[in-house]
């Protein structure tokens, strides 16, 4: 084959692929700034990773009753994770934060379809990497049945899930102006819940 035609004519990423080398350096922070705030360091330091969590699950439950993202999504409501949240806080004996302001995706109203593929992007790329995050949760006393539950895997395995959503991710249908969207929309996300490890963990990264 000719090196040059190669060269021409570069692979396409998928959509799924471009939003993780879009989001690549802010994911990166987010990392830094949730390890600084060294949430598996004791059991109230978890107690408030839990809370920023349910911070985050907060702003998209509402994306999980929406018929048109559950067309296009498979199994989009067994991917909620808000009530597993919920229930971890209350092992924990703990409640939620308090917010003054409405969520970011409010039950009843419309939506930008590309803006929330981006946050739900976001939402189940920390999934996948919450095999980590549990086992450092199970050396607290933690599991997937107690104080845990939101960081379990899926049945069929985290890898086959993640695989799942993106394939259906990457087939949808956008617009140039879509897909711009779909990025800001995983870039706001992730800056969301870098907001969230500031407020709860008080760190200034």
């Amino acid at each position: 084959m000719n090196e040059a035609a190669i060269f021409d004519n570069p692979p396409v990423l998928s959509r799924s692929k471009r939003l993780k080398a879009a989001t690549g350096d802010t994911h990166e922070r987010l990392d830094r700034a949730i390890m600084a705030g060294e949430p598996f360091s004791s059991r109230d330091r978890y107690v408030l990773f839990v809370k920023m969590q349910h911070g985050f699950h907060r702003d998209i439950d509402a994306l999980y009753d929406d018929a048109e993202l559950d067309a296009l999504l498979p199994d989009l409501a067994g991917r909620r994770r808000l009530p597993l949240i919920e229930g971890d806080l209350a092992d924990l004996r703990m409640g939620a934060l308090t917010f003054d302001a409405s969520p970011a995706f409010a039950a009843g109203t419309s939506l930008d379809l590309a803006t929330a593929l981006g946050w739900l992007y976001v939402a189940e790329g920390s999934n996948l990497g919450a095999a980590f995050l549990l086992k450092d949760a199970q050396k607290l006393g933690f599991s997937e049945t107690f104080g845990a539950r939101h960081l379990a895997g899926a049945p069929e395995g985290r890898g086959l899930h993640w695989r799942t959503f993106t394939a259906a991710l990457d087939a949808v249908h956008l617009s140039d102006e879509d897909e711009a969207r779909v990025i800001a929309g995983a870039q706001s996300a992730f800056r969301r819940v870098h907001g969230l490890v500031r407020k709860v963990f008080a760190v200034s990264r």
